[in-house]
């Protein structure tokens, strides 16, 4: 195993990914563990978290996907970073195999406190064609390429002139009907209804938009009446909601089926199939000695330590989605832990960084325990829906829902200059509009360089025709014949 020279030798509080978790534990802990002679290093693939509650605005064209983002080395100045993944966690030994994310040859991490702060990855089925298929909302990028897929797809769809073709590019696709799945469809529905407006060749009745959903409701997370009402409000905007109905295949057109009997549903062209049908555990906790639950979560107390039935395993934490927390409060998941999201991630990693501090202290701990705030979300400008739990339940939907989701998230993305630049964008954009500027060939951005670049093909030589022989006039030899048919052949500008 190759050992890497730039590790700093002290005392490690080593945090596994670097995202609502790993990012505000860093923040929190970075200058005590630094001060007292340690040092805290975040391991992650990505040089920046990702606040994805605004995915499906970045998708909608509302946010400047750089501004959903929070950049590690910005704002982490006093921790140790490594731009990397790790593969295997040894805590019997205290060491971590981490491999660089320049593809270089891996190494080994040493560390006192372990914080595992993985997150979840997009839980998919095998569903024949969906890995070719299909797009998830978990990362920028994904968001980045979903919205320029969405103004391409209008823009070249409103040239074809086969209606097979043209109905299949103007043909959108959502699979899911959580919140990721409800904020992106409609997002993308109002920044498509926004592109149409600016093209006189596509009208909106052309563009189809359809939600898929295996349960009978959408939204868990809100009332059932509020459910209701959102199932109503998507369809007054002609989205075509499908419940009780599943993506069975993929491959060529997409075949779906209804539920439970799987009866065959519908069938149909699309080249936008996005997947926002849940998540699950990042599966690297797998590769470590660490006590998992049956859906592949670290075991943990609640004051975050892990623990398995042989008891507490020292200086080792985990929190956010890749670790089943209680839920103390009693309402959570029907397995008695946390539901997965950033609310909750938010906040545990807060708890996790007091804790692991007062350890070192024997101090005593405390167990994470927050009341719900409920749940807000936005459904394209001035629309969305609201359960607030202040003064007992509160719903709301409309304006007054999409504006209580921009006050929740607009304050709750970390640090106050992403905040800054979250709401300013977001004020300008009153008055300016949405920006339905297409960005070409960012999977290709060499592509004009190369194209320069490259000589053309010289052009073939035209063939030389044959020259008919010249007959002999009276008194002249052959020759001289020749040079007087050319003479007479030259125009007269040319002399």
């Amino acid at each position: 195993m190759a050992s890497s020279p730039q590790l700093q030798d002290r005392p490690r509080v080593l945090v596994v990914g670097g995202g609502y978790v790993g990012l505000y534990v860093a923040l929190k802990l970075q200058k005590k563990i630094a001060n007292a002679g340690g040092i805290v290093t975040v391991v992650d693939p990505l040089p920046y978290m990702t606040y994805q509650p605004f995915l499906p605005e970045v998708a909608g064209g509302n946010i400047e996907a750089r501004h959903a983002v929070v950049s590690h080395r910005q704002h982490l100045k006093q921790t140790e970073l490594i731009q990397g993944r790790v593969l295997s966690i040894d805590h019997a030994n205290r060491t971590a195999v981490v491999a660089p994310a320049d593809g270089g040859e891996n190494f080994e991490v040493p560390y006192f406190d372990v914080v595992v702060a993985a997150g979840a990855i997009t839980r998919t089925f095998p569903i024949k064609g969906l890995a070719d298929k299909g797009i998830g909302l978990k990362t920028i990028e994904e968001a980045v390429a979903l919205r320029n897929g969405v103004l391409e797809r209008i823009e070249t769809g409103s040239l074809m002139t086969d209606p097979a073709e043209r109905a299949r590019a103007l043909t959108f696709v959502v699979v899911g009907g959580g919140f990721a799945g409800i904020e992106c469809i409609t997002e993308m529905e109002d920044l498509a209804r926004a592109a149409v407006k600016n093209n006189p060749r596509v009208k909106q009745e052309e563009v189809r938009f359809v939600l898929v959903e295996a349960m009978g409701r959408i939204m868990p997370e809100v009332t059932a009446s509020q459910a209701d009402w959102v199932v109503e409000h998507l369809r007054s905007r002609g989205i075509e909601v499908l419940l009780n109905t599943s993506l069975d295949n993929a491959e060529g057109s997409l075949k779906l089926i209804n539920l439970p009997d799987k009866t065959p549903a519908q069938e149909f062209e699309s080249d936008t199939l996005v997947w926002t049908a849940g998540v699950q555990a990042n599966p690297m906790v797998r590769s470590t000695d660490f006590p998992l639950e049956p859906r592949g979560r670290v075991r943990v107390l609640p004051d975050l330590r892990i623990a398995g039935d042989e008891g507490i395993i020292e200086n080792a934490w985990a929190a956010g989605d890749v670790a089943a927390v209680p839920d103390l409060s009693g309402s959570g998941l029907p397995d008695g832990t946390c539901v997965p999201n950033a609310q909750h991630a938010l906040r545990q990693a807060k708890r996790l960084a007091k804790n692991l501090w007062a350890s070192r202290w024997d101090k005593p701990l405390k167990d994470y325990k927050h009341k719900n705030l409920g749940a807000v979300a936005g459904f394209g400008e001035w629309k969305g829906v609201a359960n607030i739990n202040l003064l007992g339940r509160i719903g709301l939907k409309g304006p007054l829902a999409w504006v209580a989701h921009r006050g929740y998230h607009g304050l709750a993305i970390p640090t106050f200059e992403r905040k800054i630049r979250v709401i300013s964008g977001w004020f300008w954009a009153l008055f300016l509009g949405r920006d339905t500027t297409q960005l070409m060939d960012l999977d290709n951005p060499r592509g004009a360089f190369v194209t320069a670049a490259t000589p053309a093909p010289k052009p073939a030589a035209a063939p030389v025709a044959p020259v008919a022989p010249v007959a002999p006039v009276a008194g002249k030899s052959a020759a001289d014949a020749a040079r007087t048919e050319t003479k007479e052949a030259v125009p007269a500008d040319s002399k």
